[in-house]
């Protein structure tokens, strides 16, 4: 089983990430599905859509969870029946699970150009210190977008303005931490955030 990293955020705190180098039928055969479940996972058009929920189950195992434990609210937010504090990201060949006492999100991203195009719709202030023509270019984009999915999974607040809402102080790739502000509705809230890098890809996740 690929269980890529596990990584001890603080005593309360675990991430978990797997690499998916399973076939569909070699993720499926072991897992114990709730009907919905098994009934969503049969009607995504995608096969790497599949894997990567699947794979999110084997992560799920590593806790010590099932799927039977796995429910989700009506803004699709996972929750936890033990009242655990749990977010989920899978993107291409990887996924994430983060579960611990507090609020959390996660996300992973694969390092791709075409966030190019897409940059104005989530970067707002953070333009004034990126710079396009710097070889990092693609790298910072896409952890300033891992940083700010993280924080809207944690904030849970629906139409939450990427570009407007979630503010990413300067920082360096070669640091393995940010600090970020939720602007909203008048209030401002500061967390410190957390990424790596691996095999192409960025993972970031916060505690609240």
């Amino acid at each position: 089983m690929p269980l890529f990293k596990t990584i001890v955020a603080n005593s309360q705190t675990t991430v978990k990430i797997w690499k998916i180098e399973e076939s569909f039928d070699d993720l499926i055969k072991p897992l114990t599905l709730k009907p919905n479940t098994l009934e969503r996972v049969l009607g995504m058009k995608s096969v790497l859509h599949q894997r990567g929920f699947l794979s999110v189950r084997h992560l799920l195992r590593e806790f010590g969870y099932t799927d039977l434990d796995l429910s989700y609210d009506e803004n699709g937010k996972p929750h936890l029946k033990n009242g655990k504090q749990i977010s989920i990201t899978h993107s291409f060949n990887f996924s994430a699970v983060i579960i611990g006492d507090l609020t959390v999100g996660i996300d992973i991203e694969k390092h791709r150009d075409k966030i190019t195009i897409i940059a104005h719709k989530f970067i707002g202030y953070e333009f004034d210190y990126l710079n396009e023509n710097h070889p990092d270019y693609i790298k910072k984009l896409t952890a300033i977008w891992c940083v700010k999915e993280s924080l809207y999974k944690l904030f849970a607040t629906p139409g939450l303005s990427f570009k407007n809402c979630l503010l990413v102080i300067p920082f360096s790739l070669n640091d393995d931490q940010t600090v970020a502000w939720i602007d909203y509705e008048n209030k401002k809230y500061r967390y410190t955030i957390h990424f790596l890098e691996f095999e192409g890809f960025t993972c970031a996740y916060t505690i609240a």
